[in-house]
């Protein structure tokens, strides 16, 4: 791995099925991802782009190949060791946000910071000043219920970063909103970019691909191509669209 890949994939699979039944949903996938890196992952429906992101994040175990994060091999590990990588090193952002709906924004973001052994004192000021950072520190108090769309987002945003992990991966964050609030998560992403963090975003949206340092576009389980963007150059990402079908 070069010295600034937090993230490696070689040789990635996931198979379901056997014989004529046999589905390759990730196919020999091989990827880098540098430290403070924008990745942007695009293709069809079904293609294995949230396989290929739940491989990347040890949420599922591959049939084969290796998934290496900062420096350690994690689809060797067991289930316990698993999940401690999970709470500090990964953080998740999934379309359905999957807030706890009987805890307040501020119990939702703290909650990874309590369970990684953090003291309640430092797990709230941790809580209170992500929610500062995404522009919700007067919602604090409010239930998932109570919060709009791109709030609770933007809440599940601030949950993902709570124990500052090396990477954060984003599975269609835009999906679940209108366009008023996607922009409101694409603003978030993009300043999350410019302080620096390692992402990996899943995206049907142009727009949230635009903000990636690179562009990826999966077919059938398989990376077909590859576009690195500077500055969210329209040209190079309508071309890169184009493949989308």
């Amino acid at each position: 791995m070069n010295d600034r890949a937090v993230l490696r994939a070689r040789g990635l699979r996931k198979e379901y099925g056997k014989g004529t039944g046999l589905v390759r949903a990730v196919d020999g996938v091989d990827l880098d991802v540098a430290a403070g890196e924008t990745v942007a992952v695009m293709g069809p429906s079904g293609c294995g782009k949230s396989t290929l992101l739940q491989l990347l994040g040890g949420l599922d175990g591959p049939s084969g190949g290796e998934v290496w994060l900062a420096g350690r091999r994690i689809d060797q590990l067991g289930e316990r060791a698993l999940g401690r990588m999970r709470r500090t090193d990964v953080g998740f952002v999934f379309q359905a946000f999957h807030l706890m709906e009987e805890l307040t924004a501020v119990e939702n973001v703290e909650l990874p910071a309590l369970l990684a052994g953090r003291s309640p004192r430092a797990a709230r000021r941790r809580a209170v000043e992500l929610l500062e950072r995404v522009g919700l520190a007067d919602r604090a108090d409010f239930l998932p219920s109570a919060l709009s769309g791109g709030q609770r987002q933007r809440v599940a945003v601030a949950r993902a970063l709570s124990n500052e992990p090396a990477i954060v991966l984003a599975d269609e964050p835009t999906g679940n909103l209108d366009s008023a609030a996607a922009t409101e998560v694409l603003r978030l992403f993009e300043r999350l970019h410019e302080a620096g963090q390692t992402l990996v975003i899943v995206t049907h949206d142009a727009r949230i691909a635009a903000t990636a340092d690179r562009l990826i576009s999966m077919r059938d389980g398989a990376l077909v191509d590859e576009t690195r963007l500077t500055g969210g150059s329209s040209g190079q990402l309508g071309a890169f669209v184009g493949l989308e079908g």
